[in-house]
C-alpha cells in the first residue's frame, strides 16, 4: 500500500531523488550541489533542479531549501524534527 502510494505522488526522477536523499543526509545540516546529485543520480542538472524545487513543496521527508547558486544549485537539506 505505501509503495503505491509513494509512486502515485512522485515521479520517476522525484522517486530517484528521494531514494537517493535518504542514503545520503546525516542528522542536521546537509548541503548538495545539484551537479552532484546529478553525476550520482544519472539525471541531469536540469532535471535535479525541477524536481527538488517541486519535492522542496510536496515531500514531507526532508526540508529541502534553495541555498545559494554558485556554479550549481546549492540545496540545503535537513530531516523534519519528531
Amino acid at each position: 500500500m505505501m509503495q503505491n502510494k509513494f509512486n502515485t505522488n512522485y515521479n520517476e526522477r522525484q522517486v530517484c531523488l528521494i531514494s537517493y536523499l535518504k542514503s545520503q543526509v546525516k542528522p542536521g545540516a546537509n548541503f548538495f550541489k545539484s551537479k552532484y546529485i546529478a553525476r550520482d543520480t544519472g539525471l541531469s542538472s536540469k532535471e535535479v533542479g525541477t524536481n527538488m524545487a517541486i519535492l522542496s513543496d510536496i515531500c514531507p521527508d526532508f526540508k529541502i531549501e534553495r541555498y545559494s547558486y554558485s556554479n550549481s544549485t546549492t540545496w540545503l537539506i535537513t530531516t523534519p524534527q519528531l
